[in-house]
């Protein structure tokens, strides 16, 4: 898989290049850029960003060096263009499988007020939110899409450890341990130290069902909606 990421600073992404999708990197699992949109811009000071029409605090990224960049990399429209904003909609697991259909994904990342509209109208296929919040650009959730997504990149992360995460089945995952035992008073629950496997994997939905009820029950309310469809 292939992602290009549209920003103006592109040096934040340095951090991609450590830990689990530093290592798919080098390996050629995935392949991801930080395009720096002052190299498609046409003015000769660089600029890309400009004061809106009819007034208003900040800057608006311009269309030209956005549609330029998108030309140049996409020509053929083939990639999954996506803008991340906080007008768009909340991204979910089930938008990581949808990407995950891509050979080429665009992402770009907004900063100051926004992006001109036309660059959305003309070359952008769908606005992507992480969350009810504001930041101080799109560099941030094009990171978390990044990370999302890759990790189901197929030899990026072993099979195994994709099972029963957080969000399967729309359950929250179940508390983990390790050594030692003990610590300060705390013991490991002697189940998990039992051997029995179905009494494990008893326990591990109990504890799944009992956080996903505490912290996030709206995601029980869906599994249910789904359980009645069947």
């Amino acid at each position: 898989m292939q992602i290009d990421i549209l920003t103006l600073f592109p040096e934040m992404f340095s951090a991609l290049d450590s830990s689990i999708l530093g290592r798919a990197q080098k390996q050629n699992k995935v392949q991801i850029r930080a395009i720096n949109l002052r190299d498609y811009t046409e003015d000769k000071h660089l600029k890309c960003d400009d004061y809106p029409f009819g007034g208003g605090a900040g800057m608006v990224m311009m269309a030209q060096p956005i549609g330029s960049a998108i030309e140049a990399l996409d020509p053929d429209h083939k990639a999954r263009r996506i803008y991340l904003s906080p007008k768009g909609q909340t991204f979910r697991q089930q938008k990581v499988f949808e990407l995950l259909e891509y050979d080429h994904l665009i992402l770009l990342c907004g900063h100051y007020e926004g992006v001109d509209q036309r660059a959305i109208d003309l070359f952008i296929d769908e606005e992507i939110s992480i969350g009810d919040y504001v930041l101080t650009g799109g560099e941030l959730p094009a990171m978390v899409v990044c990370d999302c997504v890759c990790r189901y990149v197929e030899g990026v992360i072993s099979t195994s450890s994709l099972v029963q995460e957080s969000f399967s089945d729309n359950l929250l995952e179940y508390p983990q341990y390790t050594r030692p035992v003990e610590y300060r008073g705390l013991t490991v629950p002697e189940v998990l130290r039992s051997g029995n496997h179905a009494e494990i994997d008893k326990w591990r939905r109990q504890q799944s069902e009992r956080i996903t009820r505490e912290n996030r029950p709206d995601l029980l309310a869906v599994q249910e909606k789904e359980d009645g469809q069947r």
